[in-house]
């Protein structure tokens, strides 16, 4: 609404004009005045009042044809419009409602009735105002919230997808730093730990699908919480086997201390569970293999179905350490040895040939945490 408020005065008599404005200005009200139709048009699209005050015998077009082309038009805010008419007519009044007016007077206008109505459809049209622009406020609203709510969507997805081989701190940062470049490919020195278990095929092969289940549950529930303590980076895991390296996409400065501490807790972990696997007649072990080398890392798969992995020598030294590796062993590259020298005792076995690589390798098995 205008403030003061704006009143539209309409009628073809100027000595009516003259009265009506006087009467309103006293209250404080801002006139303006039409003196038939047409001109009320053109002043309605012009000012948009607060108020009309229509006559309605007027020349050319009358207050009832003024009244259906303003409501008919959209354009406009609602305006309410006082009908004034010498006629008493039932008919007539019935005529000006069902244009669209909102309430009506009769000439000659009573000055307390003039001002009571006047009042009455102001209160109406600032209500009507309010409403209009809390609507617009509320439109205005679900559009922000449909944004935030596709940018949250999208980012639930984002961190389920990081979720699924990085540890929960770890996807804190990225999210946080809003930085999923570090998935991009690229080579990295990294220390890869690879493990399954021992006998398990064997006991795949008799046990019911069901108690294998049951064991692989037990076996992933008691691991996935290390790899996360430490802060490893899952790359996969198929069945008894897990890979797990370290010093990517988060850099760190330990990553063969990290991947060795890592495997002495999968094995106390796996010990305690081997515990109730012997009591039902099951003679699983577990061994580990570490190395360390440059790999390409990236994400690889398809729309819907992407992993982050590992790509390079390697990860394939790991693997076939673990395939060596005794039930209790973590056998590891002599790289790794010496990078954990200061805090874990380790033996050597000795130069090994690999299955599947040209070369053997120089390789150790880490016994215990030195004592402190």
């Amino acid at each position: 609404m205008h403030t003061p408020p704006l009143i539209l005065v309409v009628d073809d008599t100027p000595e009516n004009l003259e009265i009506m404005t006087m009467r309103l200005r006293r209250h404080d009200y801002e006139i303006i005045t039409a003196v038939d139709g047409d001109d009320a048009l053109t002043k309605t699209r012009a000012y948009e009042p607060d108020l009309m005050l229509l006559d309605v015998m007027m020349p050319k077009l009358d207050g009832i044809a003024v009244t259906r082309h303003l409501k008919a038009d959209a354009s406009l805010p609602f305006i309410p419009i006082i009908l004034l008419t010498a006629k008493a007519d039932t008919k007539d009044i019935i005529a000006g409602l069902d244009a669209g007016a909102d309430d009506y007077l009769t000439k000659p206008v009573d000055h307390g009735a003039l001002v009571a109505r006047v009042r009455s459809m102001l209160r109406i049209k600032e209500l009507h105002d309010e409403v209009q622009r809390k609507t617009e406020e509320l439109a205005s609203l679900n559009k922000t919230l449909e944004a935030r709510v596709t940018a949250q969507v999208a980012e639930i997805e984002r961190v389920s997808r990081l979720k699924r081989f990085l540890a929960p701190q770890l996807v804190d940062m990225i999210v946080s730093a809003r930085d999923e470049d570090l998935l991009q490919s690229h080579r990295r020195d990294i220390a890869v730990l690879f493990c399954d278990l021992r006998g398990f095929t064997s006991f795949a092969e008799t046990a019911e699908p069901e108690e294998v289940m049951t064991l692989l549950r037990q076996y992933h529930d008691s691991l996935g919480p290390l790899v996360h303590r430490f802060e490893g980076t899952l790359d996969h895991f198929a069945g008894d086997g897990l890979m797990v390296f370290f010093n990517d996409p988060i850099p760190c400065h330990d990553a063969a201390q990290r991947a060795v501490r890592l495997a002495l807790e999968m094995h106390r972990a796996v010990a305690c569970l081997s515990d109730d696997w012997r009591r039902r007649g099951h003679q699983i072990g577990f061994g580990v293999g570490i190395a360390q080398g440059f790999a390409t890392l990236g994400q690889i798969g398809f729309e819907g179905c992407v992993v982050y992995s590992a790509i390079g020598t390697v990860a394939n030294i790991a693997a076939r350490l673990c395939a060596e590796a005794e039930s209790g062993q973590t056998l590891v590259t002599t790289r790794v040895a010496a990078a954990v020298a200061e805090f874990a005792e380790t033996e050597s076995k000795g130069s090994v040939q690999l299955k599947g690589l040209s070369r053997s390798t120089e390789v150790c098995n880490v016994m215990r945490l030195k004592q402190t």
